[in-house]
């Protein structure tokens, strides 16, 4: 519980989205330079990763996850405490920081408290809690805004869950001998990518962030473009909260049972192409409900593919899972795609551009179904 428990403070990094929307309005900028918030914070999982692979195998994983929460709260708090368009930059580097080392270390951590067989359906379960607090994060913001206190009230909140989270996993003992002995380096973990299904698999994921932070960020802003009658942030960011990220927590907890009983590979062309139909016909939709309808559709079919590719790599390769999870975490630095959406949506003028370069990502990730055995 305490290891699962990790997963709801990865879920951290999903406030970018929100804060990305309320930053824009609150210091009035366009989308590129609100969207350099998530360069401030996903840019890290590209430098860092590889160093926390090395940290990992120095100190353990679960010393290498209360290093994550340190960063994390610190990064929580500064917001709360001086709020300024420079202070965010700074709180989301750090937030960053900690989400890069703790996506590294807890993905291993989990297999050592499950069995090999469990390990993709307890993935799952994992994403299930992340997206709880994807979906808890935009909520606490439109209510401490709607209560006059400012929608920045959220970072203290998930500071404080975040403290809980450290001294539970810090009392906690963990078994992990074995992984404390293997030796990594660059050299080594990026000898990885010589492996054709690591290189498929690490290019899947870097698609799958971008995707993924990429509806986080534009969704909100496409609503209120496309639907007049959704006249605020917080009204649009809630519904991203409640038709994505809560979804996405049904459909990782149905997918944690089902990937129990059934082929991965099934479960995950089926996933595909649920969120392509999704993508592709929410472009033609002009009405609130039906972009809804879209983005669950989208959700449902998002939601566990995180834990299929990364649960696929981790078993493809078991002895070297540290240098496995930091190179596929490098990954996670497509979500600066968000940058580029940004930039794109501006050239545009409309946030139909931004979708639809997403819906054209999403065909490598239909491609990469022939490669999940």
């Amino acid at each position: 519980m305490p290891v699962l428990f990790g997963f709801f403070i990865m879920g951290v990094v999903d406030l970018t989205g929100t804060a990305i929307n309320y930053v824009k309005v609150d210091f009035e900028l366009n989308d590129t330079m609100a969207n350099l918030l998530s360069l401030s914070c996903f840019l890290w999982f590209l430098v860092l990763s590889i160093p926390t692979g090395i940290l990992m195998n120095r100190i353990g994983r679960k010393n290498t996850v209360l290093v994550s929460f340190i960063f994390t709260i610190t990064g929580l708090l500064l917001p709360f405490l001086t709020y300024s368009f420079v202070s965010s930059i700074v709180a989301f580097t750090l937030i960053g920081i900690g989400n890069t080392i703790i996506q590294v270390a807890l993905n291993p951590l989990v297999s050592n408290v499950v069995s090999k067989e469990k390990l993709t359906g307890s993935l799952t379960m994992g994403q299930f809690i992340k997206a709880l607090a994807s979906w808890l994060g935009p909520n606490v913001a439109a209510w401490m805004a709607a209560a006059t206190l400012g929608w920045k009230y959220v970072f203290p909140i998930f500071a404080a869950i975040t403290l809980l989270a450290a001294l539970w996993l810090w009392i906690t003992h963990i078994n992990e001998e074995e992984s404390k002995k293997n030796t990594a380096s660059f050299l080594a973990t990026f000898s990885l990518l010589k492996d054709t299904k690591i290189l498929l698999f690490f290019i899947g994921i870097l698609i799958l962030v971008g995707v993924d932070v990429g509806i986080n960020a534009t969704l909100p802003k496409y609503i209120m473009e496309k639907c007049p009658e959704v006249t605020s942030v917080s009204e649009a960011d809630q519904m991203k909260s409640y038709f994505y990220f809560i979804v996405r927590a049904i459909g990782a907890f149905i997918g944690g049972i089902l990937l129990m009983k059934i082929p991965e590979r099934r479960f995950y062309a089926v996933s595909v192409f649920l969120s392509f139909a999704g993508l592709i016909l929410i472009l033609f939709c002009n009405s609130l409900w039906s972009i809804l309808a879209c983005v669950v559709i989208i959700a449902l079919g998002y939601s566990n593919l995180f834990a299929v590719i990364f649960s696929k790599a981790l078993k493809h390769i078991p002895e070297k899972a540290n240098e496995v999870s930091s190179l596929l975490i490098v990954g996670v630095s497509g979500g600066i795609t968000a940058l580029l959406l940004g930039v794109v949506s501006d050239i545009f003028g409309t946030q139909w551009a931004a979708v639809s370069i997403l819906a054209l990502m999403w065909l490598y990730i239909v491609f990469l179904t022939k490669h999940i055995t």
